[in-house]
């Protein structure tokens, strides 16, 4: 058997963490990991490259358009704020879904924006 057959076997059914930020101009951050059922079984690396290829510079993203909780402070301050959001990462977990869209929704709304 090979390493990456039970590299594959290992993952198959974990779902699917990802990490992002809102930092604003003042450098104040919040954080947030939505958990996605993983019913696609992507791995992490092309589960990135899809990601990384709709990111605004790899990087930033804003999260309305991409149906996620938006991670603003209460209130706006026009000298500090912004729209935009930080893509952090993804990672397998065991932990349960705590959204209700799927990865393969979510893939397919990241994909329209663009």
């Amino acid at each position: 058997m090979s390493i990456y057959f039970l590299y594959l076997n290992i993952f198959k059914d974990m779902n699917i963490a990802f990490h992002y930020i809102y930092r604003d101009g003042a450098n104040y951050k919040n954080f947030n990991r939505v958990i996605f059922e993983n019913d696609l079984n992507l791995s992490i690396d092309h589960l990135k490259d899809i990601l990384k290829s709709n990111l605004i510079s790899e990087e930033y993203f804003y999260a309305d358009d991409w149906k996620l909780p938006d991670l603003h402070f209460g209130s706006w301050d026009e000298e500090f704020d912004h729209d935009f959001h930080t893509f952090e990462g993804v990672e397998y977990v065991s932990d349960k879904p705590n959204i209700t869209i799927k990865l393969s929704e979510f893939l397919k709304i990241v994909q329209e924006i663009n």
